[in-house]
């Protein structure tokens, strides 16, 4: 049986630094760069949020999905600092770890297999996409 897909784009902007606890300062700025500025810097970040439709036949309420993700993500992170963040105690702010963060954030929100993967376009040359576990 055919499957359909949709993808919905979102926006939010936020500040992060990148750095660990876990690596001295010079290691930090060796692995981070300038992204380790103490005062931390911000991104214009999309997400892009894919779930399962189902066939040709059914329809997808995507006023219910918009309003998931704006009252659990996009609230939530826009204009905040990403360290401030519970999710990012134990965590990077990477983009890596963002991707998964929001992921952990939807999936149990969503039937079982609705949600498909989630994309963070953290700046023009920079992706991010997580399928979760399969």
């Amino acid at each position: 049986m055919s499957q359909i897909f949709v993808t919905r784009r979102y926006r939010f902007c936020a500040a992060h630094r990148l750095h660990t606890d876990l690596l001295s300062p010079e290691e930090n700025w060796a692995a981070f760069g300038k992204c380790n500025n103490a005062n931390g810097h911000g991104h214009n970040y999309v997400v892009l949020v894919t779930i399962r439709a189902g066939t040709a036949e059914s329809s997808t309420n995507l006023d219910s999905l918009d309003r998931l993700v704006t009252d659990t993500v996009i609230e939530r992170f826009d204009h905040q600092d990403l360290n401030s963040d519970p999710a990012f105690s134990a965590l990077t702010t990477t983009g890596e770890n963002l991707v998964a963060v929001i992921w952990d954030i939807l999936n149990p929100l969503l039937p079982a297999g609705r949600l498909d993967k989630v994309g963070v376009i953290e700046t023009r040359d920079n992706y991010f996409e997580y399928t979760g576990a399969r």
